[in-house]
């Protein structure tokens, strides 16, 4: 009767390891599901647009609730979903605010019919080129990749503008391979 017990209390003691396992896995499912739908952006860049910003292959988190009680600025770098094929997420930086015309003349970027360019100090070389004038409509933004002349952004898509509702969130950190806080704005004065 004793081995019996014995083996019951085994079979027991079996059944609550598994389900303890079990338990832990499916919580631990949940939460990685509620961070990764809820608060954060977690992307693997795949090309060198925004370079010399986040290089191809680098990991990257985006807080998802940056513009719960503020707007984009200018200078953010931003994750959302490419306007001409809204399944494919792209990381671009945020250069024209709703309501700015912006104008690109040999390669500078102008906003409002300044008469100073916009101060980039991330860009790696000049780009090359004139485009525009893009006129960014009410809950809109025109976003360009800091690679310039190697970045597929506004300049090109058919839809050249970013809604609000459709920014996913503000890339905080490059966490991969090497860590980077990247959540400050850069500020601009245009006059």
């Amino acid at each position: 009767m004793t081995e019996e017990r014995e083996q019951i209390k085994d079979k027991d003691w079996i059944k609550k390891e598994i389900f303890s396992w079990i338990k832990t896995i499916v919580v631990a499912f949940l939460i990685a599901f509620f961070v990764n739908h809820y608060l954060i952006v977690n992307a693997q860049v795949p090309t060198g647009s925004m370079e010399p910003t986040i290089m191809p292959k680098d990991r990257i988190m985006a807080n998802r609730w940056s513009y719960f009680k503020k707007t984009p600025q200018r200078g953010d770098v931003v994750v959302f979903p490419y306007p001409d094929q809204p399944e494919i997420l792209y990381v671009k930086r945020i250069i024209g605010l709703p309501g700015d015309t912006v104008m690109i003349e040999d390669g500078k970027v102008f906003v409002n019919d300044s008469d100073i360019p916009l101060p980039e100090p991330y860009l790696n070389e000049t780009m090359r080129g004139s485009f525009g004038p893009y006129k960014i409509p009410a809950g809109s933004y025109f976003m360009l990749g800091d690679n310039r002349n190697n970045s597929k952004d506004s300049r090109y898509w058919n839809n050249p503008f970013v809604k609000e509702e459709d920014i996913v969130g503000k890339v905080f950190l490059k966490y991969f391979p090497k860590m980077k806080w990247m959540g400050k704005t850069i500020t601009y004065t245009i006059d």
